[in-house]
């Protein structure tokens, strides 16, 4: 079976190229389970309930995110409505939940995991411990599992892919909005790559106006954020799963540009 993830869905331009290519490359690569991390949707920072729902009606199964989740107060509650949009799961007693088990298209159960690193990142419980908990109580019947490890640092993201190495399906990292070159399935079985990269634009630094960033590196002052709009482009990655075992069979990256 075939699973994609879509890197940092970033503002308009990034749900617009979703918009418009996401049907195209569900059919072409005959994709079972379409994850996404949207935890940028709502104008660079955060997610609300509308867009959830937008993206889930454009045929996105499970949303997952990371610190900016908690940008937009409304989509506490929203939480509670719809189970399909994810939090990292090592957030101690905060809203939502950070795994589901979702029935794929081919009628397999599949498990997606969201977890979040803690180099450079808010306080939260150990992501290595928590997923330990998660595959334990998800117990051996689910076998294909999906990990989006939402975190800054390479290393951490490495060492959280070998940490899981055999025990699920595919580790793939979010946050830094840049696609690394490392597709690969580890030895035990799990495709991994360390950054899917951003959907969005990417006549930008990180999504964000070139001369605002510039500004604030030129001068060390704040300032207002505002999200690109130009050339955007869809980043993610296709995992062909062996759903007898849960292990990867191959995985690679798929870029489209935008218009």
């Amino acid at each position: 079976m075939n699973l994609l993830f879509i890197g940092d869905i970033f503002a308009s331009p990034g749900r617009r190229v979703v918009a418009d290519h996401l049907q195209d490359i569900v059919e072409t690569n005959r994709i079972d389970l379409a994850i996404a991390n949207a935890e940028n949707a709502a104008g660079g920072f955060g997610i609300t309930p509308a867009i959830a729902d937008e993206l889930f009606s454009l045929g996105l199964d499970v949303l997952t995110s990371g610190n900016h989740i908690w940008d937009k107060r409304e989509v506490y509650d929203y939480f509670g409505r719809q189970p399909r949009l994810l939090r990292p799961a090592n957030y101690p007693a905060a809203p939502g939940h950070g795994v589901i088990v979702v029935r794929a298209r081919n009628g397999v159960e599949c498990a997606v995991l969201n977890l979040q690193g803690r180099t450079y990142m808010p306080t939260t419980d150990c992501p290595f411990r928590k997923a330990d908990q998660i595959l334990n109580e998800l117990g051996p019947a689910i076998k294909v599992r999906f990990v989006d490890f939402h975190a800054e640092v390479t290393s951490e993201k490495l060492a959280m892919g070998r940490y899981l190495d055999g025990r699920v399906s595919a580790v793939v990292g979010t946050h830094t909005h840049v696609p690394t070159a490392d597709t690969r399935i580890l030895p035990g079985g799990t495709a991994y790559q360390t950054d899917c990269g951003m959907t969005g634009p990417y006549d930008s630094i990180i999504g964000v106006e070139t001369d605002t960033i510039l500004q604030r590196f030129l001068t060390g002052l704040p300032v207002r954020m505002e999200a690109a709009r130009h050339a955007p482009e869809l980043h993610s990655v296709i995992v062909d799963v062996d759903e007898a075992t849960g292990h990867a069979r191959a995985v690679r990256r798929h870029a489209v540009r935008g218009d």
